[in-house]
């Protein structure tokens, strides 16, 4: 039941109109106003719903006015529904600075769950989903992309990753070098919608068939890859060896010596390399 001046973070539909549940509709239906990051996109997904509410932009620029103007609203006793273009708001989408702004005022905030890329994809990935780590988007320029990645190539945790289509060849590309080709993976496209598709396998041949595929750099897509194997490779034996190494040789060379020599795997000695390198930690003295 709609209450008075409470904030609403309510899921809408990744592509599927049919997904929308029918509390979210009733919320939408009975709010005082409806905070949507992009006004001109969630004004054709409620008439779509068969819906009509006063709505209110909320994107990165003006977030912070409006939370200011919102939370007045709210202390007034009307009712707000915040929505993103797609999916859970606040996911790699905006509304942190509203949420943050409402607590902080002692207003009360209500979930209204629903679809989410990132647990969609996950859920048919067929790869471990009992633990995962969530990295939304990945840096878009290709040095931060691929120190990022560096960082990540160790953990054990099924990652998940979103990615815009003119970037997801090379994203793959970047995770198949610091995770190793061989690491296996799934790319889900357009989930919900009419071409929805899925791609599994390992990162290389994922790589190879995004550089080659145009289809499957349509689209937004998500990125499920399976966590590193074993024991974590940055190891107080390997970091030290590496550290010397690193002085000396190249990434790739000085990793194959530090797994002999530390007797860890080669690609996990690479991925830490890659880490230290990056991070300037490499033992210059």
């Amino acid at each position: 039941m709609l209450q008075a001046g409470v904030l609403y973070v309510v899921a809408t539909p990744i592509g599927n109109m049919a997904d929308i549940s029918a509390r979210a509709r009733e919320i939408l239906a009975g709010v005082s106003v409806v905070a949507a990051e992009d006004t001109r996109h969630s004004s054709l997904m409620l008439r779509e719903l068969g819906l009509e509410r006063p709505l209110l932009s909320l994107h990165e620029h003006n977030e912070r006015a409006r939370a200011v103007e919102l939370v007045g609203r709210l202390r007034a006793g009307h009712s707000v529904a915040l929505i993103s273009d797609a999916g859970t708001p606040l996911v790699s989408d905006p509304g942190y600075q509203l949420l943050r702004a409402a607590l902080a005022a002692g207003i009360v905030v209500s979930p209204v769950p629903g679809p989410c890329a990132a647990i969609a994809a996950l859920s048919v990935a067929g790869l471990p989903s009992d633990r995962f780590c969530f990295e939304g988007f990945l840096p878009a320029r290709a040095a931060a992309r691929r120190k990022r990645l560096a960082e990540l190539a160790t953990e054990p945790r099924t990652l998940v990753i979103y990615e815009a289509p003119h970037r997801i060849a090379a994203c793959l590309a970047d995770l198949a070098t610091a995770c190793g080709a061989a690491r296996s993976a799934c790319v889900a496209r357009e989930l919900t919608k009419r071409f929805e598709s899925f791609y599994r396998g390992c990162l290389g041949e994922l790589a190879e068939r995004a550089r080659r595929d145009e289809e499957l750099r349509r689209g937004e897509s998500v990125i499920v890859v399976e966590g590193a194997q074993g024991e974590p490779a940055a190891s107080g034996r390997l970091d030290e060896t590496l550290g010397v190494l690193l002085r000396f040789l190249p990434p790739s060379t000085a990793a194959e010596a530090a797994a002999k020599l530390a007797g860890a795997r080669k690609n996990d000695a690479y991925a830490r390399a890659l880490q230290l390198a990056a991070a300037g930690r490499a033992d210059t003295t």
